[in-house]
């Protein structure tokens, strides 16, 4: 299903679960069924397929940084909302507010055929703003409490080139060790450049 939404000037399309998508007074928000997640175990032996989880995707062009304040239904232990970027079947990340796993946490996953696993900063409630950021072959995460001053998390590139330029990035919910949660996304933001300064809290 390809879903339009105005603050972003790329169409959208849904990925694995149906996670009933809708977007409403600039709110978009996503469900995640019992047991959904996107990840593939590092101790595995490689050859078990990744796990799966609703996504809504679309593939900018060009450097970009895409914003939105994530709020989640915590009931168990890891349930997420997360901004996602992909760029082959095994190679993609995802910038989550996770309950992790009894409290709110900013974490992030990169997966180059297995994925890692690194929690950042803990949160206060259940939202916190999250910023996705391309330029070339790198990416950039950020988080921030206030959706003013931006904390570094990670950056790291996927991919060969010619795969990072058909790059999707969007919205990911998942409940792996639970019944469910419902994520929402507000205060949607797509800006066509990259950040001046990864560190300095812009």
């Amino acid at each position: 299903m390809d879903v339009s939404l105005p603050e972003l000037p790329f169409p959208l399309r849904t990925y694995g679960p149906d996670g009933h998508w809708t977007h409403e007074d600039g709110v978009l928000t996503g469900w995640a069924g019992a047991r959904q997640d996107r990840f593939v175990p590092p101790t595995g032996d490689g050859v078990e397929p990744a796990a799966d989880a609703p996504r809504l995707l679309g593939a900018p062009e060009g450097d970009f940084q895409l914003i939105a304040r994530v709020t989640v239904g915590f009931n168990w232990a890891f349930d997420a909302g997360a901004l996602y970027v992909q760029v082959g079947e095994r190679a993609w990340a995802k910038l989550c507010l996770e309950y992790s796993p009894d409290v709110a946490t900013v974490c992030t996953v990169v997966t180059r055929g297995h994925s890692d696993d690194a929690n950042s900063f803990t949160v206060q409630g259940s939202s916190v703003w999250l910023r996705v950021s391309r330029t070339g072959r790198a990416f950039a995460f950020h988080a921030s409490r206030d959706g003013r001053r931006w904390t570094f998390v990670r950056l790291f590139t996927l991919g060969e080139e010619k795969e990072t330029g058909a790059a999707l990035v969007g919205f990911m919910t998942q409940s792996p060790m639970g019944e469910g949660c419902v994520v929402t996304y507000d205060h949607l933001e797509f800006r066509p450049d990259w950040p001046d300064d990864l560190r300095d809290g812009s």
